[in-house]
């Protein structure tokens, strides 16, 4: 099947850094509002029998960004796509995936039945804030790791982290922390939240030791920034010597980067799963990682005619390694950190 890529208005600048890694280009489409504000779109070419790779991400406004995936998903379904794939590097609604009282939704739920509905076949998506969240879903739904390019921007930039702590700084962020605590084979700490009747922080217990060491925070993203910020203080208060941070998606909503600059962070990295404001991309302390080779890498491997026999033949370390892929430039002069074989790290700034 012909690959086929076509862009959401989300994130142009990952679907412009996966079409150069894939060779291609995204096809041409219509993409704007009628004048009562519903969403309209429109292709300009035929994905007739086609393997098709919608990218669309949860980007402010998110709502406006989902219904724009849907009504790509139904308009490649119409046009006879053989395969519809719903590229989302950051899964919408995904923290809403339970119910906290009997008149709550499932959000994460409904967005799984609408990407069904509107003639998706499957969904590739980064570092869901539940892995559970897969089984939402009556179609396959592939969770990739931003783990490795972590690993790799750690061992670049944080100075002598062989006697660093890898710190959670809550429960949904042990299992992240304790994968990399591994591979790096340095210790695990985790930090305990209790919140009060209004779900604000009110205290942290912090569960190993952190004196005189350097601490690294890793969560799945940075929202409002107050998770983060009191794990750092905190640290900092339990005699850690410096505090770097890392995390997959950076939502950076409100006043979230202001405080993380007054935070004692060294440096603080997170990955383009979504587009990030300029404020964010100027600030030295931030490094923006680039994943769009790993979602490269894993299309080129599913679009493959020969893929099923090599998942058959091969361990899927072999499937899914991130090749040595030509760095990209980042027009907006972001800091990409890709794994090179056998172990070696690169990091390319413009």
């Amino acid at each position: 099947m012909r690959l086929m890529l076509v862009a959401g208005s989300s994130h142009g600048h990952f679907t412009q850094l996966l079409a150069r890694y894939l060779g291609t280009e995204p096809l041409q489409a219509t993409r704007n509002k009628y004048a009562n504000g519903e969403t309209r779109f429109e292709l300009l070419e035929s994905v007739s029998g086609g393997d098709v790779y919608l990218v669309q991400t949860s980007a402010d406004p998110v709502n406006d960004s989902l219904m724009e995936l849907l009504l790509m998903a139904q308009t490649c379904r119409y046009a006879s796509a053989q395969r519809i794939t719903a590229v989302m590097p950051c899964f919408p609604y995904a923290r809403q995936d339970k119910m906290k009282g009997w008149q709550q939704p499932i959000s994460a739920k409904l967005v799984a039945n609408l990407l069904q509905a509107a003639g998706v076949h499957q969904v590739l998506t980064m570092h869901l804030h539940a892995p559970q969240l897969q089984g939402f879903f009556d179609i396959p739904c592939e969770n990739l790791s931003s783990q490795l390019l972590l690993v790799a921007w750690i061992q670049q930039y944080v100075p002598d982290w062989r006697q660093a702590v890898i710190v959670a700084p809550d429960n949904g962020a042990v299992k992240l922390a304790t994968s990399i605590s591994e591979q790096l084979s340095i210790p695990l700490a985790l930090l305990h939240k209790q919140r009060n009747f209004s779900n604000e922080i009110e205290h942290m217990l912090l569960v190993g030791d952190v004196a005189h060491k350097v601490s690294i925070v890793v969560d799945d993203m940075v929202d409002t920034g107050n998770t983060l910020c009191f794990a750092a203080q905190h640290l900092l208060e339990a005699g850690a010597t410096k505090i770097y941070g890392c995390v997959t998606h950076g939502v950076f909503t409100g006043q979230s980067l202001e405080k993380l600059l007054q935070a004692p962070y060294e440096l603080f990295a997170c990955t383009n799963s979504l587009p990030l404001p300029e404020r964010v991309q100027r600030e030295r302390r931030i490094h923006i990682i680039d994943v769009t080779s790993i979602f490269a890498r894993h299309i080129q491997k599913k679009n493959s005619p020969n893929f099923m026999i090599k998942m058959q033949r091969a361990p899927t370390s072999e499937l899914f390694d991130v090749d040595d892929l030509e760095s990209s430039k980042n027009a907006q002069g972001e800091k990409s950190v890709q794994t090179r074989p056998h172990g070696t790290r690169r990091v390319s700034s413009k």
